[in-house]
C-alpha cells in the first residue's frame, strides 16, 4: 500500500477535526445559569431540565422562552414585528455602519469618519487622541444598525458577525485588564450605554440560528456583569448619574428573569427620585445649565418612569416626579427659538426641527392635559400658545425677551446663572438674538470635549469668556459665574433685566438689558470695583453676516441682501475703541467656520466705575439707522437712575426707569 495514500487522508482528517473543535462552542455547565432566577414565571420547564442536570436542554428551553416571550415589550424592537422591517430601508447611515462593521470599520463618534480596527479587532486602538473617540468605541453604536440590517435582509452574515464581535469584545475587555482600559471600556457611562442598547440588539438578532443556546448564556452572563457593575460605580453627579440610573432601571425591567433585576430597578428608582430634586431647579432647568443636556435629562427621567411601568413599579415615583418633568418641558419651551432650537450655551448644539417636534410629541403623550406642550408638539396647530411673551427662569438665570412665538418674532435669550458643572462655561451675560428667522449672534458651540493636551487646548479656545457676548478684564476668563438678579420686570413697552456677577477679584460686572417697545435692546454694562486693566465688551456675529465696521461711529452692522439686518453700536460719550477680533463658530463636533467678532474697549485706571452703553438694533433695509443718545437731567448710571433720550433717524424715544 502506498504510504502517501494512508498519511494524507489521516492528516486531512486531523485538520478538519481540529478546525471543528476550534469552532465548537464551550460546554454548557450548571454555573452558566447562576445569573438567572429559574423560579421566575415562565421558566418552569427550563428549571425542570436544569434540576435534572440536562443543561443543554435547559439552555435550549431558555432560548425558546425568550423567542416566545410576550410579557416584556421593548420600546423599539420586538419579536413579532418582522413585517415592520422585512425589505424596508433602514436608512443609508445605518446601512453604512452595518456594512462597514462587517469589515471591522467602526465609527465611534459622529464627529469623525470610520476607522479600521483590524481583522483581529484592536479594541484599544486610539486613532485620534480625543477621549470621546475611545470612550464611544465601547458604546458599540454600530451593533444595533447591524441588527436592523439583519431584520430587513435576513442575511445571516450580520448575525454571525455580531455574535463574533460580542464575544470578542467581552474576551478582550475584561474588567481589570488594565487601569487604562477600565477607564474607557468600563467607565460607568459607557457600561450604561451598552446596558441600554443591548436589549434592542438582543431582540433584533434573537431569531437567528447563529443565536445559539450557548451564546444566549454568554450574552446573559456578560450583561449581568455589566449591569451589576453600574450601581457600585455610579458617577458622582450630573447627567452621567441620571443616564446610569435610568439604564439600570431599564435593565431590571427588560430582563426581570435576572436574580438581581429587582435590586437594579430599586437602585435606579432611588437615584432618579433623589436626583430629580437635586438637579432640577424650581424654575424647571437642569443644573448643568446646558440646553442640550437639559433635554437629555427630560428624556432620562421620562424613560425611567416608562421603564418602571414595564415592571409595574411606576407607583414608586411620587406625583412630584412627573410634575417636575412637566415643568422641565415648559422651561425648554420658554428658552426655544421659533425654529425649535435653543441657544448653544454650555456644550449645546443645533437640532433639526422635525427631531425636536417628535420629542414634544412624545412628551405630549405623557402630559396630554398640558396645552402648552401640545402647542409645541403640533407646531401650533392645536393646544394653546403661552399667554406670556418674555419670561425669566430666575433660579437657573435664563432670561428670554420676546415679542412673539412665530418665525417673524424677535427673541433674545440671555444667560446670567449660578455656577454650573462640566458643561457650563465662564460666559455669564452672553446671549443669542433671533430676528425674523435669523440667529444673528449664535454662541460659539462646543467643538470638542476632552483628550490630550492638543485637544484640550482646542476645547478651551471655545470656552473663553472673550468669545462670548459679555464683558472681560484684560481678555481673561471670568473667575466666578454666580449672577445675582437685581431686577426682572416685564411690561408692554419695556422689559428690564439687571443682574450682577462677581466676575473677577475686585471687579463686578453689572449688566442691564432694556427691551424697548418690543423692538430693540439697550445694554448698559458697569465694571465696578478696584481692579484696573483693559475692559472689553465683546460681540460675535453669524458667519454669513458680511458686517460693515464704522470705527468713527463705533458701530457694526450686517449686510444681508434680504434686508433683515442688525446694528450694534456703542453709544458711550467717553472715548473707547472698536476692535475687530478673530471669531469662530462650531455647529457640529470638530467642524468650525470663521465668523466676524469685535469688541468695544477702554481702560480702567482706578477704582471708579466704568460704563459701556450699547444698542442692539434689528432693522429692515440696507442702510443702518442713525442713532444718537442723550443723557437727560437726573440720569445716573452708577445709582441706577435711567433718564435717556434716543434719536433714531430723527424720531425721539424717551427711556426713564430705575434699575
Amino acid at each position: 500500500m502506498n504510504l502517501k495514500n494512508i498519511i494524507l487522508p489521516a492528516i486531512l482528517c486531523l485538520f478538519f477535526f481540529s478546525q471543528s473543535s476550534v469552532a465548537q462552542e464551550a460546554v454548557i455547565t450548571k454555573k452558566d445559569f447562576d445569573p438567572i432566577n429559574l423560579s421566575y414565571p415562565g421558566l418552569e420547564k427550563t428549571n425542570q431540565l436544569f434540576l435534572a442536570g440536562d443543561y443543554n436542554g435547559a439552555a435550549a428551553e431558555l432560548l425558546h422562552y425568550y423567542r416566545n416571550r410576550k410579557t416584556v415589550r421593548h420600546p423599539e424592537f420586538n419579536l413579532g414585528d418582522e413585517a415592520r422591517f422585512k425589505g424596508k430601508n433602514v436608512g443609508a447611515a445605518n446601512l453604512l455602519k452595518a456594512n462597514n462593521a462587517l469589515e471591522h470599520k467602526f465609527q465611534p463618534h459622529k464627529g469623525y469618519g470610520f476607522f479600521d480596527y483590524g481583522k483581529d479587532i484592536n479594541w484599544q486602538l486610539w486613532p485620534v487622541k480625543d477621549n470621546e473617540v475611545r470612550w464611544q468605541l465601547h458604546r458599540v453604536y454600530w451593533w444595533q444598525p447591524m441588527g436592523m440590517a439583519y431584520r430587513t435582509s435576513a442575511d445571516e452574515q450580520y448575525a454571525k458577525e455580531w455574535v463574533y464581535q460580542f464575544r470578542d469584545w467581552a474576551s478582550k475587555n475584561p474588567l481589570g485588564l488594565s487601569a487604562d482600559n477600565d477607564r474607557y471600556a468600563w467607565r460607568p457611562l459607557e457600561v450604561s450605554e451598552r446596558v441600554q442598547s443591548l436589549p434592542g440588539t438582543f431582540n433584533l438578532f434573537l431569531p437567528s440560528p447563529n443565536f445559539s443556546p450557548r451564546f444566549l448564556l454568554d450574552f446573559l452572563q456578560s450583561y449581568q456583569q455589566q449591569a451589576s457593575y453600574i450601581p457600585l460605580h455610579y458617577s458622582k453627579l450630573g447627567n452621567h448619574l441620571l443616564f446610569e440610573a435610568q439604564r439600570i432601571l431599564f435593565a431590571g425591567s427588560f430582563f426581570p428573569e435576572f436574580k438581581d433585576a429587582a435590586a437594579w430597578r430599586k437602585s435606579g428608582i432611588t437615584v432618579l427620585n433623589t436626583e430629580i430634586k437635586k438637579q432640577v431647579y424650581p424654575d424647571g432647568m437642569q443644573f448643568e445649565l446646558s440646553p442640550t443636556y437639559h433635554v437629555a435629562s427630560i428624556d432620562i427621567f421620562l424613560k425611567g418612569y416608562n421603564a418602571a411601568k414595564m415592571a409595574g413599579a411606576e407607583k414608586e415615583f411620587p406625583e412630584s416626579y412627573s410634575k417636575t418633568i412637566e415643568s422641565m418641558i415648559v422651561a425648554l419651551a420658554n428658552i426655544s427659538f421659533p425654529d425649535y432650537n435653543n441657544p448653544m450655551f454650555g456644550d449645546s448644539w443645533l437640532v433639526e426641527k422635525d427631531s425636536r417636534l417628535k420629542q414634544f410629541q412624545t412628551w405630549s403623550k405623557a402630559f396630554p392635559q398640558n396645552n402648552t406642550i401640545k402647542y409645541f408638539a403640533t407646531d401650533g396647530a392645536s393646544g394653546t400658545i403661552p399667554e406670556h411673551l418674555s419670561n425669566g427662569l430666575s433660579t437657573a438665570g435664563f432670561y428670554t425677551f420676546r415679542n412673539g412665538w412665530n418665525d417673524q418674532s424677535t427673541v433674545m435669550i440671555l444667560k446670567a446663572s449660578p455656577p454650573g458643572e462640566f458643561h457650563a462655561q465662564p460666559d455669564n451675560g452672553t446671549f443669542e438674538l433671533w430676528v425674523k428667522g435669523r440667529n444673528f449672534t449664535p454662541d460659539g458651540g462646543v467643538y470638542v470635549y476632552s483628550g490630550d493636551a492638543e485637544i484640550n487646548k482646542l476645547r478651551e479656545a471655545y470656552r473663553q469668556t472673550r468669545v462670548h457676548q459679555t464683558l472681560t478684564l484684560d481678555n481673561q476668563n471670568m473667575v466666578i459665574t454666580k449672577a445675582q438678579q437685581n431686577k426682572w420686570e416685564t411690561g408692554k413697552n419695556l422689559d428690564i433685566l439687571t443682574y450682577t456677577n462677581p466676575s473677577y477679584p475686585e471687579l463686578k460686572h453689572q449688566r442691564t438689558v432694556l427691551f424697548i417697545n418690543q423692538q430693540y435692546f439697550l445694554i448698559i454694562d458697569k465694571a465696578i470695583g478696584k481692579a484696573t486693566g483693559k475692559l472689553g465688551v465683546h460681540f460675535q456675529l453669524r458667519e454669513d453676516s458680511k458686517p460693515v465696521f464704522n470705527t468713527s461711529l463705533n458701530q457694526v452692522y450686517t449686510s444681508y441682501a434680504d434686508g433683515n439686518n442688525l446694528l450694534i453700536q456703542s453709544l458711550n460719550t467717553d472715548p473707547l475703541n472698536l476692535v475687530e477680533e478673530e471669531g469662530k463658530v462650531s455647529y457640529q463636533y470638530r467642524k468650525e467656520v470663521a465668523r466676524p467678532a469685535f469688541v468695544f474697549e477702554k481702560a480702567k485706571k482706578d477704582d471708579r466705575t466704568q460704563q459701556f452703553v450699547s444698542i442692539v438694533f434689528p432693522y429692515q433695509g440696507a442702510n443702518a439707522p442713525k442713532i444718537i443718545l442723550k443723557e437727560n437731567k437726573g440720569n445716573d448710571y452708577e445709582k441706577g437712575n435711567i433718564n435717556l433720550s434716543l434719536s433714531i433717524d430723527g424720531k425721539q424715544q424717551n427711556i426713564k426707569t430705575t434699575l
